[in-house]
């Protein structure tokens, strides 16, 4: 016959148990990365490239702000990586999910990456506040030292997040 007392810590013992393993066992679910994070690993340019490009983005009161960024970085990374201050830029993180890394691009640099729209992009652009004829989202378009070296890039008077 079993007593009850004995029965309770004996139970209560294997509870403690197993409750101290649970604590010690390493958690389950790893942290992952953010799509963002992803992103950047996929699009990394090689070591060896470590070319800087200036740009500058010229905001709706005509005021400026000059920045540096590493070849192969798109432009969002070049505004938030700058700490460009666009009120909601990027907000999708640059999934193509939304207009709010919409930038206007001279004419020369948008003929040069015109061939590289996207279907997803052109209907996030339809989107956009302020779209003009060389408008592109930010996220799509790529520096290279050759086509971006001293732009000037236009930031738009609005951010039109269609989430």
């Amino acid at each position: 016959m079993f007593r009850l007392p004995q029965v309770l810590r004996t139970c209560t013992q294997a509870i403690g148990g197993l409750r101290q393993s649970i604590l010690q066992a390493p958690l389950a679910r790893p942290v992952l990365p953010s799509l963002s994070q992803l992103q950047r690993h996929l699009q990394a340019t090689p070591a060896s490239c470590t070319e800087k490009v200036n740009i500058t983005f010229e905001f709706p009161d005509g005021t400026q702000q000059k920045v540096t960024v590493k070849e192969g970085d798109n432009l969002l990374e070049a505004v938030l990586d700058n700490n460009v201050d666009i009120d909601g830029f990027g907000a999708c993180e640059g999934t193509l999910a939304c207009s709010t890394c919409h930038l206007i691009l001279p004419e020369a640099v948008y003929e040069q990456l015109s061939s590289d729209i996207s279907e997803e992009e052109m209907d996030m652009l339809d989107l956009a506040y302020g779209l003009t004829e060389t408008s592109r989202l930010g996220c799509a378009c790529h520096v290279t030292k050759e086509l971006f070296e001293g732009v000037v890039i236009k930031v738009p008077e609005g951010i039109n997040d269609q989430r």
